[in-house]
């Protein structure tokens, strides 16, 4: 979500419900790499806003000639959005070895399964999300002291929406068409077409 309803809160024990969605999340040697921090200073809000808006540019101008179609995409809802918080890998990961051996990035994929969660939860409680990744993440690091071996990977927009859009918004403003499931699945080696019989 990328549009939030204006002025408005969302109640402590939803909040406490869906962050502990969030908790509850499967993560690789149960080392629940993952750290919330919540935005409540407005003034960091406003620059952590700035930080996005730099990079929002850099984007443009990697896209080439796409560069005016994107700059005129609503990308994020950093201002509007009743709750602002920022998903971050813990710092110390490499002391965790159980899952991470031959695969460091699980630790990655455990805050991912954490948000999907908080994600999920924030759904089902009425509320809309937006998973922001446009920010360089050692000026975010840096902003928000997380430590040396931390890395903020979201910043998450969360609050009452006026409305679900009826599909993503990106296909919706035809900046790309999903691609079918069946593009996506292979049967015993990459490549090889799985049965369309599942």
């Amino acid at each position: 979500m990328r549009h939030f309803s204006p002025n408005s809160t969302v109640d402590a024990a939803v909040l406490q419900r869906i962050l502990s969605a969030a908790h509850s999340a499967p993560s690789v040697g149960l080392m629940q790499p993952w750290r919330f921090i919540r935005i409540s200073d407005s003034a960091l809000r406003e620059q952590i806003h700035a930080l996005v808006e730099t990079e929002r540019h850099l984007t443009a101008q990697a896209l080439g000639e796409r560069d005016g179609e994107f700059l005129r995409l609503k990308v994020e809802g950093v201002r509007d959005c009743a709750e602002l918080w920022v998903a971050s890998l813990m710092d110390r990961r490499e002391a965790h070895i159980f899952g991470r051996r031959t695969l460091p990035e699980m630790d990655l994929a455990s805050v991912a399964c954490a948000i999907q969660n908080l994600w999920l939860a924030a759904r089902a409680e009425g509320l809309g999300m937006g998973w922001v990744s446009l920010f360089d993440p050692q000026a975010l690091a840096t902003l928000l002291n997380i430590p040396a071996g931390g890395k903020p990977v979201a910043i998450i927009c969360l609050g009452p929406v006026p409305e679900f859009y009826p599909a993503p918004m990106l296909q919706l403003e035809q900046w790309r068409k999903p691609q079918p499931l069946q593009e996506m699945l292979f049967e015993n080696s990459w490549g090889c077409r799985a049965d369309g019989n599942l």
